[in-house]
């Protein structure tokens, strides 16, 4: 492991020591291919038989979505999540490894989001440490990350934060590259772009490729791409996670220096201590992780309020909802009625590709 650290160092010594412009592009980028796949192969070393996973957790996933608070000793996180976990539900206890990763969960707006402490994210993964590994791989199922951030701190630990997580494939509030790679048998690389390019060149393109053991492939861009987006795609394993900037104990700082902070991107202030902007801070994690709440109505009954299905926003439509209730449902699926602002006219007698909305009511007919 001491040996990829070391390859690892020297390479981003190397970068930083590189002046960046045309002329060096093709090498950087380079450098870059090198720099991912050690990366990968920190985060997950090959394993030899015999030996073990090393020390680490395993948290249960549960409820509908999960948190996680990122972030340097002492800027509040625990606070913070007693807070939240204790005004709105009881702390859950799971079973886990170690103690270092705390988890908690709070019921809102009828669904259940899973909050995960997830501290040693910098201690731990910058030496390559088995915990460092757990608390990544941990940190890449959620599907909202918080970076706690002390208000009386340098705002400098918010990129030194980033650095961390984005190092290993974490990409926050952002979408995936608009580029297409595909391998192909024959022909070498084929390079395109259908708007003007100032980050890569065929030279960088190929040198990347050529990092990987790829001699043959198309690669065509619809925007200005950088030699990052490309690796991105090549690695395939990034995943893309909306991010808050949770800026805490804002009492401790005056009026002045919270206009100045105003101007993050993603950001909220709050004081878990005496409990301000919690409200906010809910509603902006329930934006983030963009749920839909359905609400089933059985068959000559009132509809559910109470305990409505949770869905993603990119996967909310009736078949997705049947399969969340029960794998088997689709197999008895008729047609559903839908109550709601999908439907065009109340009820609607929809199929399974019907696209439901927030709070919408669904009732779903069986065949006889």
């Amino acid at each position: 492991m001491a040996t990829v650290m070391q390859k690892i160092k020297d390479i981003e010594d190397e970068m930083a020591k590189t002046q960046k412009n045309k002329a060096t592009a093709h090498h950087l980028g380079l450098l870059k291919a090198k720099l991912a796949k050690l990366r990968r192969e920190l985060l997950a070393p090959p394993t030899k038989g015999g030996g073990g996973a090393g020390e680490g957790f395993d948290v249960t996933k549960s409820g509908d979505a999960r948190v996680g608070l990122v972030g340097f000793p002492s800027v509040g996180k625990s606070t913070l999540l007693n807070k939240l976990t204790g005004t709105f539900s009881e702390v859950a206890s799971y079973e886990f490894t170690t103690l270092t990763c705390i988890p908690g969960v709070i019921t809102y707006r009828g669904a259940k989001i899973q909050l995960l402490d997830l501290p040693g994210i910098i201690e731990g993964a910058k030496d390559g440490k088995g915990r460092g590994r757990q608390v990544i791989s941990t940190a890449r199922t959620c599907n909202c990350i918080l970076i706690v951030l002390d208000a009386i701190k340098p705002i400098t630990h918010k990129r030194l934060i980033e650095k961390e997580l984005e190092g290993f494939g974490i990409r926050l509030n952002k979408e995936p590259p608009n580029l297409t790679f595909r391998k192909k048998e024959k022909g070498g690389i084929n390079f395109t772009s259908t708007v003007a390019n100032t980050n890569l060149d065929l030279d960088t393109v190929k040198a990347i490729c050529s990092e990987y053991r790829i001699h043959n492939a198309d690669v065509t861009l619809r925007y200005d791409a950088t030699a990052d987006d490309l690796i991105d795609v090549i690695e395939g394993s990034r995943v893309y996670t909306p991010c808050i900037y949770v800026v805490n104990k804002i009492d401790q700082i005056t009026l002045e220096e919270l206009e100045i902070l105003d101007k993050l991107p993603h950001y909220c202030p709050v004081s878990a201590h005496l409990e301000w902007n919690l409200d906010g801070l809910l509603e902006m994690i329930w934006e983030y992780l963009s749920l839909t709440r359905i609400y089933t109505k059985p068959k000559g009954m009132n509809p559910d309020y109470e305990d409505p299905v949770i869905l993603s926003s990119k996967k909310r439509t009736v078949e997705d909802f049947c399969t969340r209730i029960h794998k088997d449902m689709l197999k008895q699926f008729k047609y559903a009625l839908v109550w709601g602002s999908s439907a065009k006219h109340k009820p609607q007698r929809v199929g399974k590709e019907h696209e439901l909305e927030d709070e919408d009511v669904v009732q779903i007919i069986k065949k006889i």
